[in-house]
């Protein structure tokens, strides 16, 4: 089954239900990044909702990557008696001993988008498939850009696996191409105007580059004003990550040759569903901690295919 089936058939299994069970009592506090990024807003919201519809009360609050004000976030959850807590960690490392706290308090956690570097203390880590959506990116890259010519790369928040993950994909396909000469890379934390401002320098030391890999859409959309202010943009092959709606936008005008979407609003949704049975059952819905959930490629002749029905929400 193709990768654009079995994302379908996940999406339909995951749409809301109405609960037939009896109202449940209780918090669910959700701590995301950052919800200046549309990435991080959808789940957010998307788990919010969820939350309410199954009967809890549920909050939104941010760490915006800084382990101290998650550690502070798990600590409230803890004083308010969270029945659960849906974390998308600020740090591989760093948000273990969150996650220690919460489980010591004897709240489950159900992790988000990004690992953390410790199995066992989770009930779940729910994530995209970043390998493979990192596959199928550099694949479509090659497919537009061609076997020659040169290119540079800018690369996530290195507090995050996601970023190397990303980062290994692309290399992975494009290292087979012995004429593809990658410049540079730059780190831009999967930000917008970092991506511009590292652009700018990159593309000051290699003017003459074909093609932008990035990590995430943001950066690859801060890499686009860049490029476009620099009146270099016409012609240059450009991939982003996530699927967002300004990334989708830049697709259909042409900016952006492709985004993999990232399956946010699904996986948002499954944690706490997963959080609420086993709220009611003391025992985990699904035995792996590990779930990833495949990326789907989003260019132009699938724009052509499939709408988006609401942000990272590809349907038919």
């Amino acid at each position: 089954m193709n990768i654009f089936k079995r994302t379908l058939f996940a999406t339909i299994a995951a749409l809301p239900l109405m609960s037939t069970a009896a109202m449940a009592d209780g918090l669910i506090s959700i701590i995301v990044n950052d919800p200046s990024n549309p990435y991080w807003f959808t789940e957010g919201e998307v788990a919010k909702a969820t939350a309410e519809e199954l009967g809890y009360d549920a909050n939104v609050a941010a760490h915006k990557g800084d382990t101290n004000t998650e550690s502070n976030l798990v600590d409230t959850a803890i004083t308010n008696k969270a029945a659960a807590i849906i974390l998308d960690p600020a740090n591989a490392d760093g948000s273990v001993g969150a996650v220690k706290k919460a489980v010591a308090a004897g709240i489950p956690v159900f992790i988000v988008n990004a690992e953390i570097n410790q199995t066992g203390l989770a009930k779940a880590q729910l994530v995209s498939n970043n390998a493979q959506g990192a596959a199928l990116g550099a694949m479509a890259w090659v497919d537009a850009m061609g076997t020659e010519g040169s290119y540079v790369e800018l690369f996530g928040a290195p507090s995050d696996n996601n970023a190397q993950t990303r980062s290994n994909g692309f290399e992975t396909v494009l290292s087979q191409y012995s004429d593809l000469d990658k410049k540079a890379q730059e780190v831009a934390n999967w930000d917008r105007t970092q991506g511009y401002t590292k652009m700018q320098s990159m593309l000051q030391a290699n003017p003459n580059i074909s093609g932008v890999i990035s990590g995430n859409d943001e950066m690859a959309l801060g890499a686009i004003a860049a490029l476009k202010e620099a009146g270099k943009l016409e012609g240059k092959i450009i991939g982003g990550f996530d699927g967002s709606p300004d990334a989708v936008e830049a697709v259909k005008s042409g900016e952006l040759t492709y985004t993999v979407l990232q399956p946010v609003a699904i996986f948002a949704e499954e944690a706490v569903r997963q959080a609420d049975y086993f709220i009611k059952n003391g025992t985990l819905k699904i035995s792996e901690e590990k779930q990833l959930f495949d990326c789907i490629l989003v260019d132009a002749s699938i724009l052509d295919i499939y709408s988006f029905s609401g942000p990272f929400q590809l349907d038919r």
